[in-house]
């Protein structure tokens, strides 16, 4: 199982680092209500003199999100909260290293103007990354494969399914969606914190953890 959890995530790892198209996530009509509570926190600024020779300093600020203390109904709620803790912070990371990557490689790749030294690049780099990352995906459970799925979508804005298909073609997306579902693994996985109520523990988890506060 792990093999082929490792086998999956990090072929899908290369194909997020080498396309940029961004599907807007479907939501339905049935919203949870938005728990946040955003406070404004200094996170630098900078120093320049106005038209009337005044000197002045314009600081930026960031959102920070203040939730509500949890409540769990039974101890099955919470060892999902805790398990989900665990594998955020856990797969967090890699999601956020495949969008960051994914932005670099699509500008770098615009200026190549050759076809094939473009598609070249792009299967160098497919296979340092499935090198570079194979042994760290080994080490991951099948739920914290589902969590990578999850994050990917939450950081990139479109499933891994839609990833591969804008890569390789809907012919290829269907086979690795068939090779990840004989797993276990769902590649056309939504996100949904808005109306899903375990996509909200994951985004709750997530901010916390981006925040520094988990």
């Amino acid at each position: 199982m792990k093999r082929c959890t490792a086998i999956l995530f990090s072929f899908l790892l290369a194909l997020v680092f080498a396309t940029d198209n961004h599907a807007a996530a479907a939501t339905d009509g049935n919203e949870l209500p938005d728990m946040r509570i955003k406070v404004q926190v200094y996170t630098g600024y900078k120093r320049f003199v106005d038209e009337y020779g005044d000197n002045v300093v314009m600081t930026y600020i960031r959102n920070v999100y203040v939730f509500p203390p949890m409540v769990f109904k039974n101890k099955k709620e919470e060892e999902f909260y805790w398990r989900t803790v665990r594998d955020v912070r856990k797969t967090l990371p890699y999601a956020k290293l495949a969008y960051r990557t994914l932005c670099e490689t699509y500008e770098y790749i615009q200026t190549i103007p050759d076809k094939k030294q473009r598609e070249a690049h792009l299967k160098r780099l497919e296979h340092d990354i499935f090198e570079k990352y194979k042994p760290v995906i080994k080490k991951m459970t099948k739920g914290q494969g589902k969590m990578m799925l999850k994050l990917i979508n939450r950081e990139t804005n479109q499933s891994s399914y839609n990833i591969v298909k804008a890569f390789l073609g809907s012919f290829r997306a269907g086979f690795w969606q068939t090779f990840g579902r004989f797993f276990g693994m769902n590649m056309k996985v939504d996100f949904r914190p808005q109306s899903n109520h375990e996509d909200a523990i994951i985004e709750r988890v997530a901010i916390l953890i981006e925040q520094g506060a988990l």
